[in-house]
C-alpha cells in the first residue's frame, strides 16, 4: 500500500464513521486529504496521521475519542495490520506485509503496469520544497534545504538526488532564501570523473550517496570491481540478469504473467514481493528525511533478496522441460524486481545496465 493509498484509506474510513453517525462532523468539515506521513524513528507503526486532532473540535470531541473511533473503522480496512493511539491523538497505522494490494500477483501487475514510475505520486500533489545552494533567486513559498558548503561535491549530488526524489513525491521544487542546511559529510580529495565514463560515474555516486550524510564516504575505487562484495556491482548486476531471464524466456517462447507462488516458491518470492511492496514507502522516507542513503540500501536489500529468489525458484525451464504458469510468474516477479531496480538506479543518477 503506497502512501497515497493509505491516505485514501484514511479518509473513506473517516466518511464511513461519519456516515454511521460514529462521529458527528459536518461534511464541509471533512478533510479533502488526509495527510500520512512515514513514522519518526523510534516512533510506532509504519505511518502516522493527525487527522484526529484535526476533527477534535468539528467533532466536538478530545482527540483521543475521536481517534478511537477512526481506529476502529481502519481496522477493517484492507493491508492494516494494526493501528495505535498515541500523544494526544496520532493514529500509529502497521501495515499488513502479507496484503499487497489484493495480493502478489495484483502487486507485480502494477510494477509492470506502472513501469519506473512505480511508487511515485502525482505531479505537484506535494508540499514545495527544494534542496538549493545558498543566494537562490525568488521567493521563500515552501520549506527548503540549503547546501552547507555549496560547491562541495558530496553536497551537490546529494541535493540533485533528493531533488529527485521531491519530485517523485509530488512536490513542486520552488526557489527559496532559507531553510533547513543540508550537512553530509564531504567527499575530501575525490574528483569527479567525465560523464561518458559510466562505471567511474556510477562507482562515485554510489559512494557519496549509499552512506548516511552524516557518515564519511568510501573510495569511489572500492565500488567499481565486479565481485559480490560489492553492493552496486550486486544492484547492477541484479538489474541486469532480469533482462537475461526476459531475452532467455522470449528465445522459449513465453513471457511474464503475474500469478501465484506454487508452495515452494514461497518463501523466497514472499520476501522478493514484500520488498517490492515497501518501495513506495521507502521512497516517501528517502524524500521526507533528505536522505538518499535509504534508497540505495532498500535497493541492496532487493538486489540480495532477487539473487536468493533466482538461485531456489528457477524462473526458465530445465531440460525438457515445458514452460508453466509457475515459471511465468516468477518471470513476472523477476521482471518487476528489474523494474524497481532501474528506477531507483536512475533516481540516484546512475546507469542501469542491461547487460554486464
Amino acid at each position: 500500500m503506497t502512501p497515497v493509498e493509505l491516505s485514501r484509506t484514511v479518509l473513506h474510513a473517516v466518511r464511513c464513521a461519519v456516515d454511521a453517525g460514529e462521529l458527528a462532523v459536518d461534511g464541509e468539515a471533512l478533510p479533502g486529504r488526509v495527510v500520512v506521513e512515514p513514522s519518526r524513528p523510534g516512533g510506532s507503526g509504519d505511518y502516522a496521521t493527525n487527522v484526529a486532532l484535526q476533527l477534535a473540535r468539528p467533532a466536538g470531541r478530545p482527540a483521543p475519542q475521536v481517534a478511537e473511533v477512526i481506529r476502529r473503522r481502519l481496522l477493517d480496512e484492507h493491508g492494516v495490520a494494526r493501528v495505535e493511539i498515541t500523544g494526544p491523538g496520532f493514529l500509529n497505522l502497521t501495515l499488513d506485509r502479507t496484503a499487497h494490494g489484493d495480493g502478489d500477483r495484483d502487486l507485480v501487475a502494477r510494477v509492470l503496469a506502472e513501469g519506473e514510475r512505480y511508487g511515485h505520486v502525482e505531479p505537484g500533489s506535494g508540499t514545495p520544497d527544494t534542496p538549493r545552494t545558498p543566494g537562490a533567486p525568488g521567493a521563500h513559498t515552501g520549506p527548503a534545504v540549503e547546501l552547507a558548503v555549496p560547491d562541495e561535491l558530496r553536497a551537490r549530488i546529494v541535493a540533485e538526488t533528493v531533488e529527485r526524489l521531491l519530485a517523485s513525491q509530488g512536490v513542486r521544487t520552488v526557489r527559496a532564501t532559507t531553510g533547513t542546511v543540508l550537512r553530509p559529510v564531504p567527499a575530501r580529495g575525490v574528483r569527479e570523473p567525465a560523464a561518458g565514463d559510466l562505471p567511474a560515474v556510477a562507482a562515485l555516486r554510489w559512494a557519496l550517496l549509499h552512506p548516511a550524510p552524516h557518515d564519511a564516504p568510501r573510495d569511489p575505487a572500492d565500488h567499481l570491481p565486479r565481485r559480490e562484495g560489492n553492493p552496486l556491482f550486486r544492484v547492477q548486476y541484479a538489474h541486469a540478469r532480469t533482462h537475461a531471464l526476459r531475452r532467455n524466456a522470449r528465445d522459449l517462447g513465453f513471457s511474464a504473467e503475474p500469478g501465484e507462488w506454487a508452495g515452494a516458491d514461497a518463501p523466497a518470492a514472499r520476501a522478493l514481493s514484500e520488498s517490492l511492496a515497501s518501495y513506495p514507502r521507502v521512497l516517501t522516507a528517502a524524500a521526507g528525511h533528505r536522505s538518499p542513503d535509504r534508497l540505495a540500501r532498500h535497493l541492496v536489500d532487493l538486489a540480495d533478496g532477487f539473487l536468493r529468489f533466482q538461485a531456489e525458484c528457477p524462473v526458465l525451464p530445465v531440460g525438457d522441460e515445458k514452460p508453466s504458469a509457475a515459471h511465468r510468474a516468477r518471470l513476472a516477479l523477476a521482471e518487476a524486481a528489474g523494474t524497481v531496480l532501474a528506477g531507483g538506479l536512475t533516481l540516484l543518477g546512475i546507469d542501469a545496465p542491461e547487460h554486464l
